[in-house]
């Protein structure tokens, strides 16, 4: 096994993916993928090179700071270490063809990223909880809401996530005890979704239609009305909770409404639908 040591002044990924995308022409070749990541002094390049060395390996490495890959690049002949430059050239070149001097910050691709993989993270978390789903783990939500059906609790997380924020939702059922641990969570997370109960029985009947007419009394007036008040009930006993109605209005208003009270917008800076 041919061992290969990436060093690099952030996660190594970039090296590796190239190196992985090379590699895929040398069949048959096994490797040992050695990490050296957050270099930015000389003394890492140093223990680097010293691993390097002693395990005969090569190097491959992604340095963004000059100073740091020249004293890469002198210590690995020293050394008798070979180091294969992924980044010195691209960047001298794209220097001279813009003309202009690049900036030599480590880990600058990721902090780029960062709203990008913020993002995946709240879309995720949304997904794992929603329509109470892992109500154990309630407690890792930032934003909760409560709401029975087609009151808006899945659009409305999908979209609050979107944002930055990590969001879970919760039915809550005709005669059915909602989870217990929601009453021990801060009240300032919790959301309550309400709306007229002619709206939403107007709303469920589109639903019905759609469903062939098997649901039962799930969108007759008379069981929306208890439905409804069931909720109301619930969330009137406690008074901590924020209570937002839904009725006729679009989501971002919705959105927007929830965000005002939870006084936070910019809790994630991330950008605008």
């Amino acid at each position: 096994m041919y061992p290969i040591v990436i060093v690099s002044d952030g996660t190594g990924h970039t090296a590796q993916q190239a190196l992985k995308a090379a590699l895929t022409q040398f069949p048959g070749i096994e490797t040992n993928i050695i990490f050296h990541q957050e270099v930015r002094t000389k003394q890492q390049v140093y223990d680097a090179i010293k691993e390097a060395k002693e395990i005969k390996a090569i190097i491959v490495h992604t340095l963004v700071k000059e100073e740091i890959r020249n004293s890469l690049t002198r210590n690995g002949r020293k050394n008798n270490v070979e180091t294969i430059d992924l980044m010195g050239s691209l960047l001298s070149r794209l220097s001279y063809q813009l003309a202009n001097s690049p900036s030599e910050k480590p880990g600058l691709f990721r902090q780029l990223n960062k709203e990008y993989f913020d993002r995946i993270d709240t879309m995720q978390f949304a997904f794992n909880h929603d329509d109470g789903l892992r109500e154990e783990q309630l407690d890792k939500a930032e934003i909760i809401l409560l709401g029975v059906s087609r009151t808006f609790k899945t659009p409305l997380s999908i979209y609050l996530a979107f944002k930055g924020w990590f969001v879970a939702n919760v039915p809550i059922v005709y005669n059915l005890k909602p989870p217990e641990n929601l009453l021990k969570l801060p009240p300032e997370k919790i959301f309550c979704l309400t709306t007229s109960p002619h709206h939403l029985s107007t709303l469920r009947k589109f639903r019905e239609e759609h469903l062939g007419k098997q649901t039962g009394n799930y969108a007759s007036y008379d069981f929306v009305k208890r439905e409804v008040a069931f909720a109301n009930n619930y969330f009137f006993r406690n008074p901590k909770w924020s209570i937002i109605k839904v009725t006729s209005k679009p989501i971002e208003e919705i959105a927007s409404e929830i965000l005002a009270i939870r006084g936070e917008t910019k809790r994630h800076p991330l950008s605008e639908i």
